[in-house]
């Protein structure tokens, strides 16, 4: 039989996460989110508790665990916050993944013990301004120069690229061409402070406003030869593996937020009177909360599933697809749906499905458009295209 529990191990996370996010993040985040001011001590906390290193092995400074676990510990933290929770999904997924998954033994020993412990972070450079969801298009090069890379070029909308703990970017660049005048493009790793390599001032965003985004600029920026990562000419299909388990992760985090718009929304209802009756007692209100919790649900279901095959070793992109589409529309879809339950107070940013409804669009967009993803889905049904 298919058991979709999860293990005493995994619980225990997840409640001890579940008492962070109530506990630490929530009596703090609606402040940061409206000053814009990146959680520093919110994420120092979540270094302390092993979040950052999740899934490192432990010989690498992590916690030994596994990717499912990070995706509990998503779940729970966009409950009460997505800012805290892409913070730490993009430090983990993308950056120190792909130096766990791709690096050499020197990289590792360099990088990933600092970025498993949070006292690090790092980013992960793809898109670029001309490019969105075409990231085949890159732009930026890197030329080789006796025993160093030169990288120029340019890069948009990062998440944790700036912040006072960022210790590098790892980004994408083409540089050369194959025999049939193909892009090669490869993955090299930029420390943060390096001559030539600027961050520009924050993005003024809709939402996730306690996290740190930026664009990226490359002039003549220079790097040791061994900083690149992977195979030269493989950093497209690496980003690639990366970003199908970005998806699930992305997918965990849009069920934690369609939960905590279903969490408040069944505390309003039944506080808020109307009519002489608490909202809750009212069909409409009933059915509206019912249809969320049905596309949490499935949407929860959805990434389990991506996370049981990933976990396997199986192939599991049109799954990690399925997850991040179903998971994203729940999102946005719960999160209009509980603005409406709150009425003109649902507008008011001192509530949180305030800032859920803020936070939810990007989850249609980041990470792969939904666009994409059908896309995806269709390509490995075998259609072409």
């Amino acid at each position: 039989m298919i058991d979709l529990s999860v293990d005493e191990e995994h619980d225990a996370l997840r409640k001890t996460v579940r008492e962070f996010a109530r506990e630490e993040v929530a009596p703090v985040i609606g402040d940061l989110y409206e000053r814009e001011e990146f959680p520093y001590a919110l994420v120092a906390k979540m270094g302390q508790m092993g979040l950052f290193g999740l899934p490192i092995p432990e010989e690498h400074g992590g916690m030994g665990g596994d990717y499912f676990a990070l995706c509990l510990t998503l779940e729970e933290l966009a409950r009460i916050d997505s800012s805290v929770a892409i913070t730490l999904e993009a430090g983990v997924s993308l950056g120190a993944m792909p130096l766990y998954r791709f690096g050499t033994a020197e990289q590792k020993e360099r990088w990933l013990p600092p970025l498993a412990a949070g006292t690090a972070l790092g980013a992960f450079g793809l898109t670029e301004p001309g490019g969105g969801s075409d990231a085949g298009a890159t732009k930026t090069r890197a030329a080789r120069d006796g025993d160093s890379w030169v990288v120029n070029g340019s890069k948009s909308f990062i998440t944790n690229s700036g912040t006072d703990i960022t210790s590098l970017v790892t980004v994408t660049a083409v540089t050369g061409t194959d025999d049939n005048g193909r892009k090669r493009i490869s993955a090299i790793i930029i420390p943060s402070g390096t001559p030539g390599f600027e961050v520009s001032r924050k993005y003024s965003k809709v939402g996730w406003n306690a996290s740190d985004t930026r664009g990226l600029s490359f002039t003549d920026v220079r790097v040791p030869a061994e900083n690149l990562l992977g195979t030269e000419g493989r950093g497209y299909a690496q980003f690639l593996s990366t970003l199908d388990e970005g998806r699930v992760a992305i997918a965990a985090l849009s069920v934690g937020l369609a939960q905590g718009c279903v969490d408040e929304s069944l505390t309003y209802a039944a506080e808020r009177s109307a009519f002489g009756h608490n909202i809750g007692s009212y069909q409409a209100i009933q059915f509206k909360i019912a249809d969320m919790e049905v596309r949490t649900h499935t949407a929860r279901l959805a990434y389990y599933a991506a996370a049981a095959k990933m976990l396997r070793g199986q192939r599991f992109k049109k799954e990690a697809a399925i997850a991040k589409l179903v998971a994203s529309n729940a999102a946005m879809d719960n999160a209009r749906d509980a603005t409406q339950i709150f009425g003109g107070y649902g507008f008011m940013n001192e509530y949180p499905v305030g800032r859920f409804y803020r936070d939810a669009k990007i989850l249609e967009i980041g990470e792969g458009t939904s666009e994409v993803q059908r896309m995806l889905i269709a390509r490995e049904l075998g259609l072409a295209g």
